[in-house]
């Protein structure tokens, strides 16, 4: 643990171990509430962004967390999962068949890797795939805008297409997730239909865009370590290991946010009341005392423990559904288009900015 500086000067806690971490994300004197004014944000953006609501499941404390994490936990169990791989390899099947019928190079963040996670997510929820560029446009300015001006009127405009989607369902309903909470929690008075509006938001974001960075970046790392991708293709069993070692590895999602409501004792420093404090999860996941070589890749270290999808209540509900499509889009990438390498050198690959996600904005491959 160390004490760094935010953007706007404010000191906070910045957490890199992971026994610190896995102590302090069960704590509940460690707050996610952001409207409390004591919470840090990383950015101008954030801050403009979360405004004066607490946002649904990420931005809320036991016990109201945990109620609105019982709404729609059953649609992300294994069985459920389980029974939607098929649908998930059909969809990657797909895309695939058209990189190949179009010849090389081709793109693989729009290309291959967004259309697998939008696709498999309005699925599941049961949001219509042709109003995909909009979710995801909205999604992107959302989590990096350039100005906060322009993060705030994307967050308007998602919350308003939610709404009417929603006045859309009530009239014509439909079989996915977001259907089951209009016709039984909301219906029955369990849920407000403005807090199913920021819950809905907050599922269709986090849902593709976590996804696409790490199908993307998988593809990315894996081509740039011939040598592991060698043992893979070698040893196809291995690839359960290897989805929980990228993971590990690239931990896309970056920078968990909590504010102290009591004095906590740990590790021989004292974070006071009010204290901010930030997780580093690509560090966390990266600790020596954890891991050997860290910096290396290796299929065969024990890593299902990593931070990648955070830890305590607030861990992500959607992990194994996110496990499934990494797993199933860079199997069937490398078995079907062997020779696949970048297009351009990796230096000239352009990265997402922001400070919280991390993925690629273009990925040019040929074979």
């Amino acid at each position: 643990m160390t004490q760094v500086s935010l953007y706007d000067g404010r000191v906070v806690w910045l957490v890199t171990g992971a026994a610190a971490a896995r102590e302090l994300l069960i704590d509940q004197r460690l707050s996610a509430d952001q409207t409390n004014k004591w919470f840090p944000s990383p950015t101008p953006q954030f801050k403009k962004r979360v405004g004066s609501r607490r946002l649904s499941l990420l931005g809320v404390d036991d016990p109201e967390h945990s109620a609105q994490r019982r709404t729609v936990i059953p649609s992300f169990t294994v069985k459920r999962i389980a029974a939607l791989r098929p649908s998930i390899q059909a969809t990657v099947d797909r895309l695939i068949d058209g990189i190949i019928e179009q010849g090389p190079p081709a793109e693989l963040v729009r290309g291959f890797a967004l259309p697998v996670s939008s696709l498999t997510m309005c699925a599941l929820l049961g949001v219509p795939y042709e109003d995909h560029e909009l979710f995801e446009e909205q999604s992107r300015r959302l989590l990096a805008g350039p100005t906060p001006e322009d993060t705030a009127a994307a967050g308007m405009r998602l919350h308003t297409y939610v709404g009417e989607l929603i006045e859309r369902k009530r009239r014509q309903p439909g079989e996915g997730l977001l259907d089951d909470l209009i016709q039984r929690q909301l219906a029955e008075g369990a849920i407000a239909e403005d807090d199913l509006v920021h819950l809905a938001s907050l599922l269709i974001v986090a849902g593709h865009e976590t996804t696409t960075n790490m199908i993307a970046l998988g593809a990315f790392t894996l081509i740039e370590h011939p040598a592991r991708l060698a043992e893979l293709r070698a040893d196809p069993k291995l690839m359960s290991a290897a989805v929980e070692e990228l993971l590990r590895f690239l931990s896309v999602a970056e920078g968990a946010l909590r504010v102290a409501t009591a004095d906590i004792e740990i590790a021989g420093y004292t974070i006071r009341a009010n204290d901010g404090v930030v997780f580093s999860n690509s560090v966390i996941n990266r600790d020596t005392a954890v891991y050997s070589e860290p910096d290396e890749l290796d299929w065969h270290r024990p890593v299902r423990h990593h931070f990648a999808f955070g830890f305590g209540i607030h861990q992500c509900l959607g992990a194994n559904l996110a496990r499934a499509e990494i797993e199933i889009s860079l199997r069937t990438l490398f078995d079907r288009l062997p020779g696949l390498a970048l297009a351009v050198p990796a230096t000239e690959i352009p990265f997402k900015p922001g400070t919280t996600l991390q993925g690629l904005l273009e990925l040019p491959v040929t074979w």
